[in-house]
């Protein structure tokens, strides 16, 4: 049986579903597209190959074997894109909770029954259907949860709205003795640059007191205010406009001091170091173009 325990965003990984890009099928039409970045790249003929996102994801698989991390990965769906293990499902304490996805990625939960298999029954659970929420838009640390959605009252216009305040209800009912604090996030069905799809698209934790963050991805500054004073202004890397269209917040931690991140993100790799971490850079610009990156494509289930 596999005992999931994730806490926070950074402890000592030991157990996670990565995605996959084998067999992910042909380029979207563009009424296929779920969100503005992947718009953007089939429009201008530059949406990813297969080839090359396979390559970007066995190269995060090659760190977690450097760490000694138990990687589990999808079963293969014909012609499918399976890499955002992220979406689908996510772990808070020892809870599996599966996400109410948009309906025609359920074949992607189907595809991890021989990991959802191991996990005590009693642990897994399945929102009512009017929960929306998504595991980019959930943000674990410690005796805190961050869940990021979007509170306009065209809320169902918007495919890029992933978790809505039934989502925020449910996580508080759940876990009654944690602080979860919702954020308001910035939402664009046409340009990506304003378009926060997931909270980790503008914001996630480093190290054990420090974070990623983008003021103008929250809809009110208060949000925003709230993270500063949590985390004291001086302990996080500000990024711009163009920094968040690449996913710069979007990294990922396999200990409190390694962190995997692209590596054209030079000048947050550079703060990143010089704060003492060490970082794991790998090619993920290929990926990026589907408005996801290298959290998206994670599932931990064990964290120490």
């Amino acid at each position: 049986m596999l005992q999931l325990n994730v806490k926070n965003e950074t402890s000592r990984l030991r157990a996670v579903v990565l995605g996959t890009a084998e067999n992910n099928g042909p380029t979207p039409k563009l009424e296929e597209a779920y969100d503005p970045k992947s718009l953007e790249h089939i429009k201008a003929g530059t949406y990813p190959l297969e080839e090359d996102m396979v390559r970007e994801m066995e190269a995060f698989n090659a760190v977690f074997q450097k760490y000694d991390v138990q990687v589990y990965r999808p079963k293969l769906i014909e012609n499918y894109n399976q890499i955002f293990a992220r979406d689908i499902a996510f772990v808070i304490d020892d809870i599996f909770i599966k996400a109410n996805i948009l309906p025609d990625r359920e074949k992607e939960l189907d595809a991890i029954d021989h990991v959802i298999g191991q996990i005590d029954s009693s642990k897994v659970i399945r929102p009512p259907e009017e929960v929306h929420i998504e595991g980019g838009d959930v943000m674990l640390w410690n005796d805190h949860i961050f869940i990021g959605t979007y509170k306009g009252s065209d809320y169902k216009d918007f495919i890029t709205a992933r978790t809505n305040m039934h989502g925020v209800n449910f996580i508080k009912e759940l876990f009654p003795n944690k602080i979860v604090k919702e954020f308001d996030l910035v939402k664009s069905k046409i340009e990506p640059r304003d378009n926060a799809l997931h909270l980790d698209c503008c914001f996630q934790p480093v190290g054990t007191n420090k974070g990623i963050i983008y003021k103008s991805g929250f809809r009110e500054e208060a949000d925003y205010t709230y993270l500063v004073r949590l985390f004291g202004k001086e302990n996080l890397f500000h990024i711009e406009r163009e920094e968040m269209y690449h996913m710069f917040s979007n990294v990922f931690s396999i200990t409190p001091d390694v962190v995997v991140s692209e590596r054209n993100f030079t000048r947050l790799n550079n703060w990143l170091r010089s704060n003492g971490f060490t970082v794991e850079e790998i090619p993920y610009a290929e990926i990026a173009k589907q408005e996801g990156l290298l959290r998206c494509s994670t599932l931990p289930l064990i964290r120490d």
